[in-house]
């Protein structure tokens, strides 16, 4: 049978639908009362068959964006996926609710992938997983050319871009889909992808003038809390404080390494039942055991490196600890993505130190990445602490650091808007954990004046109305111990301005002068 190349999007086009259709369908087929926020626009694209950038929060439904558009018209929707638990979760799911689909994986026989093939072939549509390895493999060229496709899903899209928090080179090849079957769109989804990372996915999957959604970055059941703390000690009360009063449901507890995480599993462990470690260092076998532990809830506190999370889908994530502070606000904002997924409180506690960056920075300058690649994770990590040293809403500035169509001032579930929250974590009676906007040494310097702290104050709402004007987050104008050493050291020209911390030469240029104007205004 000869194959129309423009079919898949005409039949796209011409095929019409609306909002009252897809809602029966979804709770006909997937039992959901109603889309989630995001999910109809990105649909209605999909249907349209345009080329599609769709970023929603971890948990925030995107697989529903290719599978429920399958149902509608016949044909194969080929979805490409990192992990194979992830697939086979996704498959079962599906296959559970009636729904023809497969997946196609390292991890099957020959005979197991003929069955899969014969079934394709058996079914007028289908839903098929396949990971980015297999998609560059000649046999799956050959194959593709004359099958009725009417989409390419990329999930976890982020991992194509070098800027991406995860970047995989499995992926990088992906944009080759667009040269073997120009006729059919692509879908991209990732829970994590800032304006400049979904450039390059656009970019590396040559989508065609793509509707862009970004949707679904307020969280409002979780409470964010960054808490600094001076000493390890400090961090290890924190810790236990937090484990000790989040006694229902389950705990992740992030690390920047593998030796940290055992080592917090085994002082857990001397605290609390049902305590296990997972990083990359475990043997295969060891780490599918761990995770089916956790799953069934036979673990309940999870001690863990980055390795842990993706595909995880638990509902009673009540509690997500970072121990140490991740690299970038991608990788930690899909991390405590994994909490309160059913819609229920949960508490996202952030701990940091000095040190903390310093780690990060040994692992940048030991990477192989290109220079350019650097200068990104850079850029990522000099976020990542202003954020963690910021005094403006958590949950706001996250919203507008992914530039998400809602914006928000106020949250009431963060440690800016609402310290005293009955979710929030209270700082244990031990030295070494740092209120907010104290003295950072321990002696401490004088209490500031009323003309300091008016100065503070000035200085703070001239960065809130410059941060607006520009759409960009407050923090990434300049932290809040920028602030502090800007109105403490009082700088009179830009020469003084360079010798403040996390003032260079790019911040200078933008708005040095008008800086300087506010700092030294009459009050």
């Amino acid at each position: 049978m000869k194959r129309d190349p423009l079919a898949g999007a005409r039949m796209a086009a011409s095929e019409p639908f609306d909002r009252g259709r897809l809602a029966a369908l979804l709770l006909e087929r997937f039992g959901w009362p109603a889309f989630r926020r995001g999910q109809y626009e990105i649909i209605a694209s999909v249907l349209g068959g345009q080329d599609t950038l769709a970023v929603l929060p971890t948990g925030g439904g995107k697989s529903l964006c290719y599978q429920l558009p399958a149902l509608l018209r016949p044909g194969l929707v080929l979805v490409v996926s990192p992990l194979i638990a992830l697939m086979r979760d996704q498959v079962s799911a599906l296959r559970a609710v009636g729904i023809a689909a497969r997946a196609i994986h390292s991890g099957q026989s020959d005979a197991d992938k003929r069955a899969v093939f014969a079934e394709i072939e058996a079914r007028p549509s289908f839903i098929l997983y396949l990971s980015p390895e297999r998609v560059q493999k000649a046999g799956f060229a050959r194959w593709i050319r004359d099958r009725p496709v009417t989409l390419f899903a990329i999930d976890e899209a982020h991992c194509i871009s070098q800027w991406g928090h995860d970047f995989r080179k499995d992926y990088a090849r992906l944009g080759d889909l667009r040269e073997l079957r120009p006729d059919v769109p692509i879908l991209a989804l990732t829970a994590t992808a800032t304006p400049l990372v979904g450039a390059d996915i656009v970019k590396r999957l040559r989508l065609r003038e793509p509707a862009r959604h970004i949707h679904g970055f307020y969280r409002p059941n979780l409470h964010v809390q960054v808490q600094a703390c001076h000493t390890e000690a400090a961090r290890l009360a924190m810790l236990f404080q937090a484990v000790e009063r989040t006694p229902g449901g389950r705990a992740i507890v992030y690390c920047g390494t593998r030796k940290k995480s055992a080592e917090l599993a085994e002082a857990l462990g001397q605290r609390f039942p049902a305590v296990g470690c997972y990083h990359a260092g475990l043997e295969p076998e060891v780490r599918g055991r761990i995770e089916r532990e956790f799953d069934s809830g036979a673990l309940r506190v999870l001690t863990a490196t980055t390795a842990f999370g993706m595909g995880i889908d638990q509902p009673d994530i009540r509690l997500v600890v970072h121990y140490q502070m991740p690299g970038s606000i991608e990788g930690y904002y899909q991390e405590i993505g994994r909490a309160g997924r059913d819609g229920e409180p949960a508490t996202c506690l952030l701990l940091y130190g000095r040190r903390d960056r310093e780690l990060h920075s040994y692992f940048i300058r030991e990477s192989d990445a290109e220079p350019d690649v650097k200068a990104g994770r850079w850029r990522a990590l000099d976020a990542m602490a202003y954020f963690a040293e910021g005094a403006e809403c958590r949950h706001g500035e996250i919203l507008t650091y992914f530039h998400d169509v809602q914006r928000i001032a106020r949250c009431g579930h963060c440690d800016v808007c609402a310290p005293a929250s009955p979710h929030a974590v209270p700082l244990p009676p031990r030295a070494g954990v740092r209120p907010k906007r104290a003295p950072r040494a321990a002696a401490g310097p004088e209490p500031k004046t009323p003309e300091v702290q008016a100065r503070e104050e000035r200085v703070r709402e001239w960065r809130r109305t410059y941060a607006k004007a520009n759409d960009m987050a407050a923090f990434m104008v300049f932290s809040n111990r920028t602030l502090e050493e800007l109105c403490a050291s009082l700088p009179t020209d830009l020469g003084g301005l360079a010798r403040v911390y996390g003032i260079g030469d790019r911040k200078i240029e933008q708005f040095g002068e008008a800086l300087l104007r506010a700092l030294h205004a009459e009050a």
